[in-house]
């Protein structure tokens, strides 16, 4: 069966490009195009579709508020193509807190040759979004009066090689990390991550171990996202900058379009953020950041899997249990995409499958 897409967006460039992408990918069918919400309610009393596909600023009714009422009435898995503009990262930050599962990220200008150079990542996010189950979506008081949703596709291009962390760092050699009382948390999630993450550090006490965590998400919007879990949360939440210190009772995001890694520095823990090629087709990849602290932390880490669709992040959680680390992964009945846990789980990566709403005391423990 194959995937069917609305698309929904004013400009006509942008519906005849995607329609082309999505026409020529196996397994997804492009339904119908609308050029704002009222004409694809019209069309959607014809026929629903798996996907929507759809742009933010329209006339006569704007994208989130056409979101809401599709989340209030018949969950629709959507996919938010939102400018790269500052007010467009903030106004999606509130489309996936109105209930969006994925981001794609497009330019202010030169829309249409970047659609057609990102296929791949559409498609890739399409499919993604397909495979989350709306039934897991939960809403959660917050600022803004509703949780962030989902995550988001980094650039995931398939005709790539699929390069693993051997890309960014070598393998650890072993346990051969001595325990101290210094306790770190590494987390790493994709579709369905942002709502997750969401429930989890709002949880947190200040006291908390400190977090190193991977989110999906394309370049410019991680910012927006950890501004909005700061003023959420109790712990301190920030997009991490290269050698900021890993420190109790704060999270640090890694930003898109970047690896961040673990890195031990005397008595202390910091992250480093580099750049580099994709790592398991993504940029930040959790496999790095799963890999590297299991290289400097080892026993003294806990590592997290969390919701998302592929395996970015089950050879680095096994290669942190391989080295002493406690590792958990998220349960599938808590998951909007159990692809990442189940994959770790197959590997033998974790010690503890559990669910979304134990995590948080668990990471607590850690400390």
């Amino acid at each position: 069966m194959s995937i069917k897409v609305l698309i929904v967006d004013d400009s006509a460039v942008v519906r005849q490009v995607l329609s082309q992408v999505f026409d020529k990918a196996s397994g997804i069918e492009v339904m119908d195009v609308a050029n704002d919400p009222y004409m694809a309610m019209d069309k959607m009393k014809l026929h629903w579709p798996d996907v929507i596909v759809l742009d933010v600023e329209m006339p006569r009714m704007d994208g989130i508020t056409f979101l809401k009422q599709l989340m209030a009435t018949r969950p629709t898995p959507v996919v938010i193509c939102s400018s790269l503009t500052q007010k467009g990262t903030d106004i999606s930050m509130q489309a996936l807190a109105a209930g969006a599962v994925e981001v794609i990220a497009k330019p202010a200008a030169g829309v249409k040759g970047f659609l057609e150079e990102s296929a791949n990542q559409l498609v890739m996010a399409v499919r993604s979004a397909a495979a989350a189950r709306m039934n897991r979506m939960r809403v959660m008081p917050s600022a803004s009066g509703a949780a962030p949703s989902g995550g988001s596709s980094a650039a995931a291009l398939e005709t790539r090689p699929k390069l693993s962390a051997d890309a960014i760092l070598s393998a650890p050699t072993g346990s051969n990390v001595f325990a101290t009382t210094e306790r770190i948390v590494a987390i790493g999630t994709s579709t369905g991550g942002t709502q997750a993450l969401e429930a989890i550090l709002t949880e947190l006490p200040r006291t908390c171990p400190g977090l190193a965590i991977v989110q999906h998400m394309p370049e410019k919007f991680t910012r927006s996202f950890a501004d909005r879990l700061n003023s959420l949360s109790q712990i301190e939440v920030k997009e991490a900058s290269n050698g900021d210190r890993i420190l109790p009772g704060r999270a640090l995001i890694a930003p898109g379009g970047k690896h961040m890694m673990v890195k031990r520095s005397g008595a202390y823990y910091q992250v480093e953020v580099v750049d580099g090629p994709l790592v398991s087709r993504h940029k930040p990849s959790v496999d790095v950041l799963f890999r590297s602290a299991a290289k400097f932390a080892g026993r003294n880490a806990l590592g997290v899997i969390m919701t998302g669709m592929g395996d970015d992040g089950a050879k680095g959680l096994k290669e942190m249990h391989d080295c002493g680390a406690k590792t958990i992964a998220q349960d599938e009945e808590s998951c909007v995409v159990f692809g990442m846990p189940k994959e770790a789980i197959k590997l033998g990566a974790a010690d503890e499958v559990m669910s979304l709403d134990m995590i948080a005391k668990a990471i607590c423990r850690q400390g």
